[in-house]
């Protein structure tokens, strides 16, 4: 199993921050694996962010310290990477912005970031869009 952490940036309450995930041909939110140098699970959604999107921590406000969801899957074998079928256990926090703009992508692992409004947000993604927005932000 793999820990993950996960980023839901909300953007003047009415738009989420979603990537297309590379490897997996997905839209989700921005996230990924822990790193030896993380010490807490929101630094590293925090990272994840940040590189995946060019938006820089200074841009952001971390909603609570405590995530807003956790989610435990299946993830499929990547060959290429030498990895099996294996499970994530990704967490997830909600963070905030007034005017973030999508900055330079990690295009290694993202072909695309944008924001999308909240109701296709989670038509997209699924429940951990509104479950975190409305019990974390109380935006919706």
């Amino acid at each position: 199993m793999h820990v993950t952490a996960g980023a839901l940036l909300v953007r003047d309450g009415a738009e989420v921050l979603l990537i297309e995930h590379l490897a997996y041909g997905i839209t989700l939110q921005p996230g990924g694996h822990l790193e030896p140098t993380d010490t807490t699970l929101v630094g590293a959604a925090l990272r994840e962010l940040s590189e995946e999107t060019g938006i820089g921590p200074g841009q952001v406000a971390l909603v609570s310290t405590h995530s807003a969801y956790i989610e435990f899957g299946r993830v499929p074998a990547r060959p290429a990477k030498g990895e099996p079928d294996h499970y994530h256990l990704d967490f997830g926090y909600v963070f905030t912005t007034a005017d973030a703009e999508v900055g330079r992508i990690q295009e290694s692992e993202v072909t695309g970031a944008a924001w999308y409004p909240l109701d296709l947000a989670e038509r997209l993604v699924g429940p951990r869009i509104a479950r975190a927005v409305t019990t974390s932000t109380g935006i919706r």
